[in-house]
């Protein structure tokens, strides 16, 4: 049985409408490291495998996420790993956000700096000085400083990965993040595609709340944190 394109999201995203992003090594790939930290290879094959170290080594470091676990791969390290749940919304539960929408901004490149701030404090996930670049991305601001934001990853045909999901922690509890989620993945539903995200299995507030939304489980991946020896 063939695999699903979302059990390597990387991959398809990197050799369709994100290629430009792409730095190929034969059976494998990786993103331009401004703008994303996930290689992949396009099968679990020798030759794959052996380009998906080289491409690694050449960058220093890489993260695969994939549902196929990764066996060891001579020349590179594993620096960490986690499971994941990834979870796909075929309909949000509600029409309406959960909170009036109001507040959020279509941010820009002029708000680069206060992205790239804000995921560094609050960590939702490797972010770079381009990764906004990746989609787009809605935020909270108060007197002109950002304290909360959503955003699109990982595009592949017919599927947008929801991501960068963050509050500022002295703005937490005001309904910020469920807001801009759901607002970021209505959005990719009126585009008549299937929004998707991955949250660490652990994390079981997040899950809650993305399922409140009308996300469900879909695949169980794991996120591996390789970096060359």
């Amino acid at each position: 049985m063939s695999e699903h394109p979302l059990d390597r999201p990387a991959w398809h995203a990197l050799n369709g409408r994100q290629a430009s992003y792409a730095i190929p090594l034969g059976q494998a790939v990786r993103f331009a490291s401004e703008a994303a930290l996930f290689a992949a290879c396009r099968d679990d094959s020798e030759t794959a495998h052996a380009d998906l170290t080289a491409v690694i080594r050449q960058a220093g470091a890489g993260v695969l996420l994939q549902a196929a676990a990764t066996p060891p791969l001579p020349g590179l390290n594993v620096e960490k790993s986690g499971e994941c749940v990834q979870m796909v919304a075929a309909r949000l539960t509600s029409a309406t956000p959960p909170r009036p929408i109001e507040p959020a901004v279509r941010l820009t490149d002029a708000d680069a700096a206060q992205m790239l701030a804000l995921a560094v404090l609050t960590e939702p996930g490797p972010f770079f000085s381009q990764t906004h670049r990746l989609g787009e991305f809605w935020g909270v601001k108060q007197d002109g400083v950002l304290v909360a934001m959503a955003g699109e990853r990982m595009r592949l045909d017919g599927h947008t990965e929801v991501s960068g999901v963050c509050t500022h922690p002295d703005h937490r509890g005001h309904g910020h993040g469920a807001m801009l989620t759901w607002l970021v993945a209505a959005r990719i539903l009126d585009r008549g595609e299937t929004p998707f995200l991955h949250s660490y299995t652990s994390n079981a507030g997040a899950v809650a709340l993305y399922e409140a939304l009308g996300f469900r489980p879909r695949e169980a991946m794991m996120a591996t944190f390789l970096r060359a020896v």
